[in-house]
């Protein structure tokens, strides 16, 4: 198999070898061209991904360190939005959004903070909107820049580690499968899909349907807590690492088997 750079050297992104996200120049096969290749939404897209990327690095720059110490705070996390007031929600939301783009920034927290003061429903639907912006923004910003995002948070031997999940002939069903899966990179995994040629809202439609799982368990333990039910709580922490634990292994027994299906096709 060539490496990622090799590949992306000559094609500008990563080439999705699905049947489904090869990208068909007639016909009503034309919708799963990339984003870029709609002319009508380049200059937009162009726009969001230079502000984002200047966002990001200015952030990454600025306040690197305090961020990690931030998103790895829960009860900072929550003190924060809590002050927010009324704009509360769209403060979570925003933490969500820039947890998601920073992929190196840990989500757990956020997601419990959601639990914790706006409740299991609320918090809930305040995650998934939040992941749905968020993805939206990285496959523009992956499919305008390519490599250079992606270099920005993971190493070549994170993005080669998740070569299997391009090479697959089923690349939306695995990616559907392994988001579903707790505990499994999904951060890498959403910058990896925006270097295919799936379209956007595929990728947007997948990964942000994949998370509610994840999300969903720690938003009720938080939920629980909150409301000082800690036998419930405890209970959904335990299902969730039991989770965790079983989502680890299958997430190494595909890749082991579609790394095998690669080698032998």
């Amino acid at each position: 198999m060539a490496s990622l750079d090799n590949e992306l050297d000559r094609a500008g992104r990563m080439p999705a070898t699905d049947r489904t996200s090869r990208v068909p120049t007639t016909g009503a096969g034309r919708r799963n061209a990339p984003i870029l290749a709609n002319r009508n939404l380049r200059p937009a897209v162009l726009v969001v991904a230079a502000i984002a990327a200047v966002a990001i690095i200015g952030a990454l720059v600025a306040f690197g360190p305090e961020l990690w110490n931030f998103f790895t705070n829960g009860e900072a996390v929550r003190a924060w939005v809590d002050a927010q007031g009324p704009f509360a929600p769209v403060a979570m939301v925003a933490l969500v959004i820039a947890q998601i783009i920073i992929a190196v920034l840990p989500g757990e927290p956020v997601e419990l903070a959601a639990g914790y003061l706006f409740g299991f429903w609320e918090g809930t639907t305040i995650c998934f909107v939040g992941g749905l912006v968020g993805t939206v923004l990285v496959t523009a910003l992956v499919k305008t820049l390519g490599m250079r995002i992606v270099r920005l948070f993971f190493t070549r031997e994170q993005t080669e580690g998740v070569t299997w999940l391009r090479d697959s002939a089923r690349f939306e069903l695995i990616m559907f499968v392994v988001f579903l899966i707790p505990g499994t990179p999904k951060d890498i995994l959403t910058y990896a899909a925006g270097l295919t040629t799936c379209p956007w809202w595929r990728i947007a439609l997948i990964t942000c349907v994949g998370r509610i799982p994840s999300i969903v368990t720690s938003t009720l333990a938080a939920g629980f807590a909150s409301e000082g039910n800690w036998t419930a709580a405890v209970m959904t922490g335990v299902i969730t690492a039991a989770l965790v634990g079983a989502g680890t292994i299958a997430f190494a027994a595909i890749r082991r088997r579609e790394q095998n299906k690669a080698k032998r096709g």
